[in-house]
């Protein structure tokens, strides 16, 4: 029976039991899809993610990341547990780590005790909301968005963070607008430029916990409505999750922390 290592890891906090968690497993090379899916299933996260090294000559490893119901494009919060295996364990020499992924070449970094992830940026426009989006999520949006790459997330612009926290979403109902995940937003009490929650439950995810890759649609649409390129963020799920952007042209740095929880071995049949 084949053994491979697995850890896990809490992404975007700095606590053990907050952030969102993910589990990360290297492998010498990548097993056929359905094992890889089914090993996302048996982990019950909302991301699992593989890494294959490679020769590093244009990415040092390559990545995938799966839901326990599919392969996504894009992940920031197993991404950022996955270079925090590699910096802790896996290639401690390195102060940055290159991944090849579906959204191309991703690179994170330490800097100043927090992991710095090059995402790319998918600025939202104004989208027709869907008749009875308003009702799934239990209240309705102030604004509907949604990037022009592809179909991605509807961004879901709501009036305060006292409404994003109190949201009830009926996920049965937001299965109904196939294929979209749907980022609730508002701006931020205090110090915090913005909050979100986003539900996923057309991906095999109810609401999941941080997502880094939805900052990726968000923070490109709070910058240009705040006028500012550096952003503090809050994801106010009941883990909770905190962000720190920076806002360039074509792409958004994603910093934040990770603590490691677990670490194991997977016994793949």
């Amino acid at each position: 029976m084949p053994e491979i290592p697995i850890y896990q890891v809490d992404a975007f906090t700095s606590q053990t039991f907050g952030g969102n968690p993910a589990a990360v497993c290297p492998l010498h090379a990548f097993f056929d899809d359905p094992l890889l899916q089914a090993i996302a299933l048996e982990n019950n996260l909302s991301e699992t993610a593989f890494i294959v090294q490679l020769d590093g000559s244009e990415a040092d490893y390559h990545l995938r990341w799966f839901t326990p119901g599919t392969e996504v494009a894009l992940c920031g919060h197993a991404t950022l547990a996955t270079a925090h295996i590699v910096f802790t364990h896996l290639r401690p020499e390195l102060d940055m780590v290159r991944f090849q992924s579906l959204s191309g070449i991703l690179t994170v970094t330490k800097t100043d005790g927090r992991y710095q992830m090059d995402f790319p940026a998918y600025p939202p426009v104004p989208f027709d909301a869907p008749t009875g989006l308003g009702a799934a999520m239990g209240a309705e949006p102030e604004a509907v968005l949604k990037s022009e790459e592809g179909d991605r997330d509807l961004l879901l612009v709501y009036a305060d963070q006292a409404t994003i926290a109190s949201l009830d979403p009926n996920l049965i109902a937001l299965k109904e607008f196939a294929p979209f995940g749907f980022i609730a937003t508002a701006p931020g009490d205090g110090e915090l430029d913005f909050v979100s929650r986003c539900f996923f439950p057309n991906h095999g995810l109810g609401e999941d916990p941080v997502t880094g890759s939805a900052h990726s649609v968000s923070g490109p649409y709070w910058s240009k409505r705040l006028q500012k390129q550096n952003l503090v963020a809050r994801q106010i799920s009941a883990r909770g999750g905190d962000l720190w952007l920076e806002i360039r042209e074509h792409r958004v740095l994603i910093s934040g922390e990770a603590v490691e929880t677990m670490r194991g071995t997977f016994f793949v049949p």
